[in-house]
């Protein structure tokens, strides 16, 4: 069957329609009064969201990678179930295997507010096996309007505890990282990884970006603001289930190794990420379950 006739019974005249923008790379295209956005199914990828009369708020480099297996730069990545490196010398990619990895469409629908919910699953198949990783379920939900609302639900399907970290590595779109702050992090402690992972006191200020900027901001539950100065806007950025937040800019040395960054996007983007990583690692009891939720939206 094809992937046309897998998804048919998915669109919703006038607002959801699915197209394969490359070989084996298929996505849902949503278009209504309220946004745009596509979202792909490998990775459960929001690639993009633009509110109707605005900008789009979500980043995407021009020179990203939409391959099969190939981690896509730019929209929302799903970090899972790992941050970073996986710890213990064991193999397997960087910010887990979630993000590329073939999802499955669970359910779509139109809300009586006019917005698309989109609901996708990730079960472990054997290359996920050989990772060591089995007896659990990820589902994602996300929720296309004025607002983007995602939800990553993770079951503990085993009869033993299971331990992960996760994020929605989150990109955004600035004018001008220069001309950008963001609030709602003053007075917490972050792992800065740019040095050597020490942990260092986030002062009473907004957060910048002066130079390569990779922070985990460790027990706060705290909402944040993008105030992207150039842009003259506002993004908010808020989350539940969440006690770790990630600010991340890759500066220009960085960004310019990067095959799948174009030049100077760097200037342009930031990353405010929802999670739990590090000391705020989930463990799930044996059947138990847990959401981490992110709403983006634009303030006047």
């Amino acid at each position: 069957m094809s992937n046309a006739e897998t998804t048919r019974k998915f669109e919703i005249a006038g607002a959801l329609r699915f197209e394969e923008t490359a070989p084996g790379m298929l996505c849902a295209v949503v278009a209504t009064p309220l946004a745009e956005a596509t979202v792909y199914l490998q990775g459960a990828h929001v690639a993009t969201w633009t509110p109707r009369g605005q900008n789009p708020v979500l980043f995407m480099s021009s020179k990203s990678l939409f391959a099969p297996g190939k981690a896509i730069r730019g929209g929302v990545p799903v970090i899972f179930p790992w941050f970073g490196g996986r710890g213990d010398g064991k193999p397997g990619p960087a910010h887990g295997f979630a993000r590329s990895m073939p999802w499955t469409l669970e359910s779509t629908r139109l809300t009586g507010d006019g917005e698309v919910e989109i609901v996708m699953t990730l079960a472990p198949g054997d290359s996920i096996r050989a990772l060591g990783c089995d007896n659990f379920l990820a589902r994602f939900h996300v929720l296309v309007g004025d607002r983007l609302s995602m939800e990553l639900e993770i079951h503990n399907q085993s009869g033993e505890p299971f331990t992960y970290e996760e994020a929605l590595h989150t990109y955004l779109a600035v004018g001008d990282i220069g001309q950008t702050w963001v609030t709602g992090l003053e007075g917490t402690t972050c792992i800065d990884k740019t040095d050597g992972f020490v942990r260092k006191l986030q002062p009473d200020e907004p957060v910048r970006c002066a130079k390569e900027t990779d922070q985990v901001h460790l027990n706060t539950s705290a909402n944040c603001v993008v105030h992207d100065g150039a842009g003259n806007r506002r993004i908010l950025v808020q989350k539940s289930g969440s006690e770790s937040t990630i600010v991340w800019n890759p500066w220009s040395e960085k960004a310019g190794a990067m095959a799948d960054m174009g030049p100077g996007e760097w200037e342009r983007m930031i990353c405010v990420e929802s999670g739990n990583a590090a000391d705020n690692a989930i463990t799930l009891r044996p059947g138990g379950s847990h959401r981490l939720t992110t709403v983006i939206s634009l303030q006047p």
